[in-house]
């Protein structure tokens, strides 16, 4: 027979919400996470922008080259990769902390209308990617005129 541990219900009150963040937050604050292992620390933060004829897509890729991005559509779903490399330096003085993150990325983002994908253009500048992907023109916002009749 499996002993289980009985806890009254306080009359509408029940903290068992409360007691489940708390052991949350204690739990991840005594569990070391090594520098870097953030995932968000990795994916470029990007901008995403809707006109009537595209979607303007900006992201921020500063130090990767531009040799090292890739830009493809498939259907409705654009899908961002790239690289940034760690750069090989020979340091004479000691390295102590390391906060930049290195390594592969990648975002996909769908956007629910069909798209021209022989028409996407990606330009890269100062550290920052601009692709502009053209709505097909069944996807485009038309104005219909009430007729009275």
């Amino acid at each position: 027979m499996a002993l289980i541990r009985w806890t009254p219900r306080r009359n509408g009150n029940d903290l068992s919400p409360l007691r489940t963040e708390l052991d949350r937050l204690f739990e991840g604050f005594f569990t070391p996470m090594p520098l870097g292992s953030d995932w968000t620390a990795r994916t470029p933060a990007v901008d995403v922008e809707e006109t009537p004829e595209a979607y303007l897509f900006h992201a921020d890729l500063p130090g990767v080259d531009s040799k090292d991005v890739k830009v493809t559509v498939t259907g409705d779903t654009l899908t961002l990769r790239g690289e940034r490399k760690r750069e090989e330096k020979k340091n004479e003085g000691s390295l102590h902390r390391i906060e930049r993150s290195y390594g592969s990325f990648e975002r996909s983002f769908t956007l629910g209308v069909p798209v021209r994908p022989d028409q996407v253009k990606a330009t890269y500048k100062d550290g920052v990617l601009e692709i502009r992907v053209p709505k097909a023109e069944e996807a485009r916002s038309r104005e219909v005129e009430v007729q009275v009749g």
